[in-house]
């Protein structure tokens, strides 16, 4: 359990989002400019991506646990190890960090501060990525802090650039990433339109996620 008070953790929760939605969004537009080849932009936004998620973890995790997304503070919520207060709370600085993010981002590249995204993202095939993305990243958070928590900013840093590639719909795993990415209209963007579908089922899939490893993890005899 933390020691810092609410609003800290709020501001460690919202700058963390921030920092990373400032990555996706910057770093994917550094690579369009630098290269017309799609594998290779995407390469360039997959690394810094893993890169800045361990290291916001390290720096955050024990102010705020560093959830940095509002699939994992639900998830959290639902094994009952965080309050419905704390986890809206904490809901509204990650979509407040992220948006921010996105327009810091922005100003860094001397582009339209506030955009929406024409970037089509839709689909069942992509529903069922980002469910799948959402579930791995949730599972691997309950089972790296499972066995100790010194091994969750690596594991996550790593699972994200490995999901990247093996996802059809590269990973947001993530509402409040989602939501910041509808603001902009470059590489990493979404449209709008296409939020609800990736954000019904990132949070189904980190819900299902501490199902399974609520059990998975559970002492033999204790069923």
């Amino acid at each position: 359990m933390s020691t810092y008070n609410l609003p800290r953790r709020l501001v460690a929760e919202a700058l963390g989002t921030g920092l990373l939605v400032c990555t996706v969004v910057g770093s994917g537009i550094m690579a369009d400019k630098l290269t017309d080849d799609t594998a290779l932009a995407l390469l360039g936004n997959t690394l810094p991506t893993g890169a800045i998620l361990v290291v916001l973890i390290t720096m955050f995790a024990p102010v705020s646990g560093a959830h940095f997304n509002p699939a994992v503070s639900l998830g959290f919520f639902l094994n009952r190890t965080f309050s419905a207060t704390d986890t809206a709370f904490y809901i509204a600085a990650q979509i407040t960090g992220g948006i921010l993010g996105t327009i810091t981002a922005h100003l860094m590249f001397d582009l339209a501060v506030i955009q929406v995204s024409l970037n089509a993202r839709t689909g069942g095939a992509q529903w069922f990525a980002e469910w799948v993305a959402t579930f791995g990243l949730m599972a691997t958070i309950l089972g790296a802090i499972h066995y100790g928590t010194k091994t969750v900013a690596w594991m996550v840093g790593l699972y994200i650039t490995a999901a990247y590639w093996f996802t059809a719909s590269t990973s947001f795993a993530n509402p409040a990433v989602a939501i910041s990415r509808a603001f902009t209209n470059t590489f990493s963007g979404i449209r709008p339109i296409d939020l609800p579908g990736f954000i019904t089922a990132e949070l189904a899939g980190a819900a299902c996620a501490v199902l399974v490893m609520g059990w998975l993890l559970k002492p033999s005899g204790k069923d």
